[in-house]
C-alpha cells in the first residue's frame, strides 16, 4: 500500500480543548484510518507550522482523500496537507521512466 504524510494545524478551539482535556489523538486518528482500510504508523505532535504529522499507509489516493474529508468536515483542523510518499524502489522506477522519455521534453527557451 502507498504511504502518505499528513501535516495538520489544529484550530484554536481544538488546542484549547486539548489543553483543558488532554486526549489521545493517535488512537482517534488510527481508528478512523483503520475504518477506511489503512494503517496509521505514527502520529507526532510537533513545533513549527504544523501541530501534528502522521505517517499513514492507505490503499489508494481515494482513501486518503476520504480521510482528509472526514477530518476537514469535523472542524478540528485549521488547515493541513497530504503528501504522497514513494519508496526508493518506486522512485527508481520513476527515474528509469524519466530517462526513457527525457528527449521528448523541450525546456523553456530552448
Amino acid at each position: 500500500m502507498p504511504f502518505y504524510l499528513f501535516k495538520g494545524r489544529y484550530t484554536t478551539d481544538s488546542i484549547k480543548s486539548l489543553v483543558a482535556h488532554p486526549e489521545d489523538r493517535e488512537a482517534a486518528a488510527g481508528k478512523m484510518i483503520e475504518a477506511l482500510g489503512g494503517k496509521l504508523h505514527h502520529l507526532f505532535f510537533c513545533f513549527g507550522e504544523e501541530d501534528v504529522i502522521a505517517l499513514i499507509e492507505a490503499p489508494d489516493d481515494e482513501t486518503m482523500a476520504a480521510g482528509a474529508l472526514i477530518v476537514g468536515a469535523s472542524g478540528a483542523m485549521a488547515g493541513g496537507a497530504t503528501v504522497k510518499l514513494m519508496t526508493s524502489k518506486e522512485a527508481m522506477a520513476a527515474m528509469k521512466k524519466a530517462g526513457q522519455a527525457t528527449g521528448a521534453y523541450r525546456p523553456v527557451g530552448a
